[in-house]
């Protein structure tokens, strides 16, 4: 029997959802945002937060989001995470694909973001959405002073 794909939805982060939110930030990076960081991207008018849920018996699940800002012509990534337990099913490139609809729908012209060097399956997945790397940022990572990756796209 034939398994459906799941149903999914993104939408807007509000104040009721930074403990989810939290919570996969927490266990998917080794130096993560603090709830303060968190907070401050709702406040801001450039910024945007997007949430990727999935429908299940139980209701809507939260499984990726990603935080980005829209400056001028440009969107730019500053963090995206799936949780731990919904890796490798997809829902890191759908919630990429919604935040290029953004930018594409306001106007921008090209997407950035950085990426730690070490992040092997993150870069794999911005290839594949059409980033190109473009240089590195030496020890831009202050935990471990990892550098960091620079990747473009054209919108």
């Amino acid at each position: 029997m034939r398994q459906l794909a799941p149903v999914v939805r993104t939408r807007r982060m509000t104040a009721a959802d930074l403990p989810g939110v939290m919570e996969i930030e927490k266990e998917a990076f080794s130096n993560p945002w603090s709830l303060d960081m968190v907070k401050k991207e709702l406040t801001q008018e450039w910024s945007n937060v997007l949430l990727l849920e999935e429908s299940t018996p139980w209701g809507w699940e939260l499984r990726a989001f990603a935080i980005f800002w829209i400056v001028a012509d440009e969107v730019h990534v500053l963090n995206v995470a799936t949780h731990v337990a919904s890796r490798r099913k997809g829902y890191g490139k759908q919630i990429m694909d919604e935040v290029i609809t953004v930018g594409r729908a306001r106007q921008c012209r090209i997407g950035t973001l950085e990426v730690r060097r070490s992040n092997v399956a993150a870069i794999a997945l911005y290839d594949r959405l059409g980033f190109r790397t473009v240089g590195l940022r030496p020890r831009y990572y202050n935990d471990n002073q990892e550098d960091a990756v620079v990747m473009i796209m054209d919108l």
